[in-house]
């Protein structure tokens, strides 16, 4: 996009296309807080009269690129096409904003007075909606719970509503490879704004790029785990300490489950299957449902930054990428304007179109849906057997499965629902199941497809050597070929009374696959799952250096069943798929 400056100071943007200049933009528009602060946007208008109604995000990531940026979605061009200003605005304490960096602290307050201010901007109607995703689908949340006159809907792309069980946390572990990896990218700009002189800033960027680097092979490592010594090493600002990530007090700061009440707008809400994020999506979604608030939901087969038809190992085909115009208006992109046409310019011509919207993995192909979850529905339990077998039949009397797990050497992570890192998605897990610390069961091969949609929970009989120990559980779809790809998984960490036999559930959250006849499908059991989640130590304190070996058992007997719970739809009762 190139950039021509006009007689009055305003510039205009000219797209690469045929499309003609349509779109001029100020630079640095300040809008000040209630406390007195400073927060600067970038302003896109369409050109003509108006008036246009507002769509704002709130990034810290820079604004100067946001309007490309994954976790936004829209270019600035398109949005003004669709007849919106878009107001890009970097948050407090990042890039051109004033006050201090303080993350996700300040969200609410400077949200409603972001919304309330772009409401006034010349040119503008009065009406404010919100895009972006991740901490910028969180910033809508924030913003909408503080109920802004001007605010008519949001569109939270791929965030979290309790953080302890998807941002910072998930089961009890800590989640440190986002806290880390995403404390150290966001110092950057931090470091850059302490009044260091030259030789120290580039000294200071230097250190923390080469941390960085190396995370994989010591920073993650580093002991205790609560405190995570690289971070500390930096100095650098941060969602909230490692070891405070499941403490609830420490967390309220980024917490919407709750508050949803509070939200009395439309929303839009987007996930992926292997986004970091897509069970609080789907509670988002249902819980402002049941709140009687328009609610809609699409779920793609993406990551939390992968939105391409190549998800890891998979192609899913070219209708699943974000970009592909298959719904009703269009792209997904198209789908979400259509939404804040409506709702925010009040244009009563744009088509409602179905309040769910999912891909359905395996048979690569969007659906139509009323409700989430779908209540055709019904729970089957596979049973885990002794020897590696998975069938819905009771097990008999068998010995039980055993393991050693060895903090030094965890299981590494291996794709999954990953928020930042290598790796995300589908990922042959042959690697990961040929290791002597990991218990896989499997079924016999399908003579019919068997479609999996809605959550996924696994329940077994445990016990362990250690006073504390973690338990994780994977669901994967095994081709023809042998391949074993990941679908979901999910964690539990047992703080106190490992070393007694308990019946534990672990929750793997949402997905949508068909296990396609010749396939089959298989069960991962194991106890770590590095560095997505925290190295459990084993002695029931995370917060010292000492880690001990803990032999674990996993029982599957005709008393003792472990077995997983998959939501089958009936083939007879699924409607025509897109």
């Amino acid at each position: 996009m190139s950039q021509d400056t006009k007689a009055d100071g305003t510039n205009v943007m000219n797209a690469d296309t045929d499309t003609p200049a349509s779109v001029q933009v100020d630079l640095d528009v300040p809008a000040r807080m209630r406390d007195g602060v400073v927060l600067r946007a970038d302003v896109y208008r369409p050109l003509g009269e108006g008036p246009w109604p507002t769509l704002v995000v709130r990034t810290p990531y820079n604004k100067a690129g946001a309007a490309e940026n994954a976790w936004n979605g829209f270019s600035a061009e398109e949005v003004c096409r669709n007849g919106f200003i878009m107001v890009i605005q970097d948050v407090r304490g990042r890039y051109a904003s004033e006050g201090v960096w303080e993350p996700l602290r300040h969200e609410g307050q400077d949200g409603a007075d972001t919304v309330e201010w772009a409401a006034e901007l010349p040119g503008a109607t009065g009406s404010v909606g919100m895009v972006g995703g991740s901490y910028c689908g969180h910033t809508q949340w924030r913003a909408a719970i503080e109920q802004p006159p001007a605010l008519k809907a949001i569109t939270p792309l791929m965030t979290w509503s309790e953080p302890r069980e998807a941002l910072v946390a998930r089961g009890g572990a800590t989640q440190i490879s986002v806290i880390t990896g995403w404390s150290m990218a966001a110092g950057f700009d931090w470091l850059s704004r302490q009044g260091l002189s030259a030789a120290e800033l580039a000294d200071r960027v230097a250190a923390l790029t080469e941390e960085m680097e190396n995370l994989e092979t010591t920073g993650y490592w580093g002991l205790p785990v609560a405190d995570l010594p690289v971070i500390h090493r930096n100095g650098l600002p941060r969602f909230v300490d490692p070891g405070d990530a499941d403490d609830v007090e420490a967390t309220q700061h980024m917490r919407v489950a709750g508050r949803h009440a509070r939200v009395q707008v439309p929303s839009f809400h987007t996930g992926g299957w292997f986004d970091s994020c897509v069970q609080g999506t789907l509670d988002a979604f249902m819980t402002m449902r049941d709140l009687g608030l328009e609610s809609q939901l699409l779920v793609g087969p993406w990551t939390h930054t992968d939105f391409g038809n190549v998800i890891g190992a998979l192609d899913f085909g070219a209708a699943s990428s974000r970009d592909a115009a298959v719904h009703p208006h269009g792209s997904w992109s198209a789908e979400v304007l259509a939404f804040l046409r409506r709702h925010v310019a009040g244009d009563a011509h744009v088509k409602r179109t179905a309040p769910v919207r999912i891909f359905v993995m395996g048979r690569n192909a969007w659906r139509d849906e009323e409700t989430w979850p779908l209540e055709r529905a019904r729970t089957e339990r596979w049973h885990l057997h002794a020897g590696g077998g998975l069938s819905t039949a009771k097990p008999r009397d068998g010995r039980p499965s055993e393991v050693d797990y060895d903090p030094a050497d965890p299981v590494p992570t291996w794709g999954g629902t990953v928020g930042l890192g290598p790796g995300r998605g589908p990922v042959d897990q042959g690697p990961i199941e040929a290791r002597d610390d990991v218990l896989v069961f499997t079924s016999e091969v399908l003579e019919e497809d068997l479609e999996v949609t809605g959550r996924i929970r696994v329940k077994l009989h445990v016990q362990s050597s250690a006073p504390s120990t973690d338990w994780v559980a994977r669901l994967c779809d095994v081709d023809p070929d042998g391949r074993s790809l990941n679908l979901t998984d999910g964690i539990l960490r047992l703080d106190s009374g490992a070393d007694e036999p308990q019946e534990i559930e672990i929750d793997l959250w949402s997905t949508s696959n068909v296990f396609l006849a010749g396939h089959r499908i298989r069960v991962q059991v194991t106890n770590s799952c590095f560095p997505r989640w925290d190295r459990n130590l084993n002695t029931g304190d995370q917060r010292g250096t000492d880690f001990v070996t803990a032999h674990q058992r996993l029982y599957h007997d005709a008393i003792r069943h472990s077995y997983v719970e998959l939501p089958v739809i009936p083939e007879d009762k699924k409607p025509s798929d897109a």
